[in-house]
């Protein structure tokens, strides 16, 4: 990927990032640090992090916050061929590898009850790679795709879990769903996060002391950490519970309601779910609310936004898809 002057760089040997203010030449880059100070370094030595698809923060096919400052993530994108969907003919199917590690992938369909490999290789840091064009009939036909990759750097590199997910892409949602403009792509793309959780036990370790970090390495080598009760982990299941506020869901007869009447009867539940959950003492509420005009989900935000003791975020997308939110009680 082309660095260029402005571009926000971290250092692939070693840890710290800049913003690149010039270039000596065509392998040096000058870099300046948050405190003020500018230095030359290595171009191949530089990852850019401009590059996470968080370019609509409204989009809601993405299950990230762009204020959370992640920039490893990967992606499984599909790129229609005209902005217009009555006018799109085609769509590319990319894997974008918006990380700083290679990826060995192989890309699936789902064909009955087995899985079809249609491509596999290896990808570089950054890069994204074209897996199929296809027409709307085969998204239809074969709606599910499944990702599978090793992670791995050529230096010295934390150890990730493999990717193993599976993509559920359903085209009728392409109407209701927000495309998402990014330079990588000539047209507005739907992504798919399928990878972002990065293990970075160096973090972790600065914010400890060498005495705990010596009882940590005891208690791995003697193989001593013990597991979760399964008595707890039903406790800790009993303190979240999820809400369907489809109004289908809450209302025996929906014929005649005005939408203003609909809403009112879904946000007179959520409050009611919210009002029993903070008194009850639970931990976690899943609001499902679904796409729809998005009013439902503009209102309960601005309601829990002047609600004190909790906080809330997009509830997983893998779970629940384009269409919840998920709130924590403290």
């Amino acid at each position: 990927m082309k660095l260029r002057i402005g571009d926000k760089v971290r250092f692939l040997d070693e840890k710290g990032e800049g913003v690149i203010t010039r270039f000596g030449d065509k392998n040096t880059a000058y870099v300046e640090m948050p405190d003020g100070f500018e230095i030359p370094y290595a171009v191949k030595k530089l990852v850019p992090i401009h590059t996470e698809l968080i370019i609509n923060s409204e989009a809601e096919n993405l299950d990230l916050n762009p204020e959370s400052g992640v920039t490893d993530a990967v992606y499984f994108v599909i790129e229609p061929d005209h902005e217009l969907p009555l006018l799109v003919s085609d769509y590319n199917i990319y894997l974008f590898n918006s990380s700083s590690y290679n990826l060995i992938f192989s890309y699936s369909i789902k064909d009955d009850m087995y899985f079809q490999t249609l491509k596999h290789g290896e990808i570089g840091a950054y890069q994204k790679i074209i897996l199929k064009t296809v027409k709307a009939a085969f998204l239809k036909e074969y709606p599910h795709h499944k990702i599978e990759a090793l992670l791995f750097k050529n230096v010295h590199y934390r150890s990730q879990i493999p990717i193993s997910e599976t993509v559920f892409v359903n085209p009728a949602n392409f109407n209701t769903a927000s495309l998402i403009k990014h330079e990588e792509f000539k047209r507005p793309v739907y992504a798919f996060l399928i990878k972002d959780e990065f293990i970075v036990t160096q973090n972790i370790e600065q914010d400890l002391s060498e005495e705990d970090l010596t009882k940590l390495r005891k208690l791995k080598e003697g193989n001593s950490f013990k597991k979760t009760s399964k008595s707890h982990k039903e406790h800790q299941k009993s303190l979240e519970k999820e809400v369907d506020l489809h109004i289908e869901e809450l209302s025996d007869d929906i014929k005649g309601l005005s939408s203003h009447e609909m809403l009112s009867i879904q946000l007179e539940r959520f409050e009611k779910e919210l009002d029993a959950a903070i008194t009850g003492g639970m931990k976690k509420l899943v609001f499902i609310h679904g796409v729809g005009n998005g009013r439902l989900k503009m209102e309960i935000r601005n309601a829990l936004k002047a609600t004190q003791g909790v906080t809330f975020q997009d509830a997983s997308y893998k779970l629940y898809g384009f269409g919840a939110t998920q709130v924590n009680i403290l």
